[in-house]
């Protein structure tokens, strides 16, 4: 269950895209998914990786390095097939991609997640994530949760 990155043009990068849509679409209404297409996942400020079992993709998370009131990166696109759910890979693609952050300086995360993903709030409360406001382009939505992590040092 090795970490790698992923090309969104690769057949089962697709896959896993259109998975990912259909799961997020059937909880929110469209103006409340924010999801990144494949040619955002190619841009040169985009972390992309994901993880196998058996040879078969199942789990994928990006990150996208941005500027706009301050430097951070954006979390994005985790997700885990149904049947892999529970394994801890959404755990382990979140700690490698704010590793694979903080390598390259970035110190704050934030990222956007819906209020039917219990799992998914549990989880970023536990790595430390803190609610917010909305950031970036993002407005208000009540069906959205907006959080931030920060890793630098203190101040």
């Amino acid at each position: 269950m090795d970490i790698e990155y992923l090309d969104p043009d690769s057949p089962d990068v697709q896959a896993l895209i259109a998975a990912s849509d259909a799961y997020y679409t059937d909880l929110y209404p469209v103006e409340s998914t924010h999801l990144e297409n494949s040619e955002d996942l190619k841009r040169p400020n985009v972390l992309f990786v994901g993880c196998r079992i058996d040879g078969e993709l199942v789990a994928s998370g990006a990150a996208k390095i941005l500027q706009d009131d301050i430097s951070y990166a954006e979390i994005k696109r985790v997700f885990v097939l149904a049947q892999h759910r529970g394994k801890g890979l959404s755990n382990k693609i979140m700690r490698y991609l704010e590793g694979e952050l903080e390598n390259r300086g970035v110190t704050l995360f934030r990222l956007e997640t819906g209020i039917k993903q219990p799992e998914a709030l549990g989880l970023y409360r536990k790595l430390g994530y803190r609610e917010r406001g909305p950031f970036g382009t993002y407005v208000t939505d009540p069906l959205s949760v907006f959080m931030e992590k920060y890793v630098g040092p203190e101040t």
